[in-house]
């Protein structure tokens, strides 16, 4: 086995029992390792599989666990399976969150995992066991959307010691029903840092553009285009060459044309409205743009 297949890393695997989504989200001083160790699919688990990492584990496993295997027996069935279980490390939630983590009596220390209701946390190479504990304790201790609580998890990890080696990537898998673009797979969110000198800090960003080009709008964050707050957005628009016309402060067509330009452009039909309002995160993204926050 060489040296470059091996996949030093910690992850945590989670379930939300009031969404149904399930997701993996993993750091590693490993290239890519979005590409290896993440596995999921809606209503029916989510797999973490690393440490000379057998990738056959994550369709394997989603299709025992499909079958109605119970996540000890898909572990059991992986690993009995496998010559080299003694160096394979991973974690298996199923869509109930039953959950069950394995580590291989080789794998390189510190090595090791936690379990428990709606998660699995693991690593390898680690500086010490508070990597997985603090990712444990974090998940179950953090409220609001898995996809947070994952990241979260993983960012504790990394402040507890996280690899010994270093880091360089990361990744965030979420899946549940419809939950991929246009509702034609369950891919919700799929983000991946391939190489970075600080991949957790840059998949938070990565997840807060998820949302902001795809969450639908908070109602309680809309503001009323109208008066000095119309200016605003005709200077913004303006400045931006959307909008050619004077600073009136207010509606004409070419301004309603300008402004749906602006949203078609950057991405956001889904925030797109027919009224005389406007989403707060997508003027602070206008005045981000306009350069006037940094």
């Amino acid at each position: 086995m060489k040296e470059k297949e091996l996949v030093a890393t910690f992850s945590i695997v989670g379930f939300d029992p009031e969404t149904g989504e399930l997701g993996i989200a993993v750091q590693s001083k490993f290239l890519a390792v979005g590409a290896v160790v993440p596995w999921a699919r809606a209503g029916v688990g989510a797999i973490a599989t690393q440490s000379w990492a057998n990738t056959t584990y994550g369709p394997e496993g989603l299709r025992l666990l499909e079958e109605g295997y119970s996540v000890e027996e898909v572990l059991e069935k992986l690993t009995s399976a496998d010559e080299n279980k003694n160096l394979r490390q991973v974690g298996i939630v199923d869509a109930k969150g039953n959950s069950a983590t394995f580590t291989g009596e080789d794998c390189f220390e510190w090595a090791g995992g936690i379990a428990g209701p709606n998660f699995a946390a693991q690593g390898n190479i680690l500086v010490s066991e508070e990597t997985v504990k603090a990712m444990a304790d974090t998940f179950v201790n953090v409220k609001g959307p898995l996809a947070d609580r994952l990241v979260e998890a993983l960012a504790a990890g990394q402040a507890a010691g996280g690899d010994s080696r270093g880091r360089q990537s990361a990744a965030l898998l979420v899946v549940k029903e419809k939950g991929g673009y246009s509702g034609f797979n369950d891919r919700y969110i799929d983000l991946r840092v391939d190489d970075h000198p600080t991949p957790i800090k840059e998949l938070k960003r990565l997840l807060n553009l998820f949302y902001l080009y795809f969450r639908e709008t908070d109602p309680d964050k809309l503001v009323k285009i109208e008066g000095e707050q119309l200016k605003e957005i005709q200077q913004m628009l303006k400045k931006l060459d959307f909008y050619q016309g004077e600073i009136t402060g207010e509606w004409n067509e070419e301004f309603k044309e300008s402004l749906k330009t602006f949203y078609m452009k950057e991405n956001f039909e889904g925030r797109m409205r027919e009224d005389e309002y406007i989403d707060s995160e997508i003027l602070d993204y206008m005045r981000y743009k306009a350069g006037l926050v940094k």
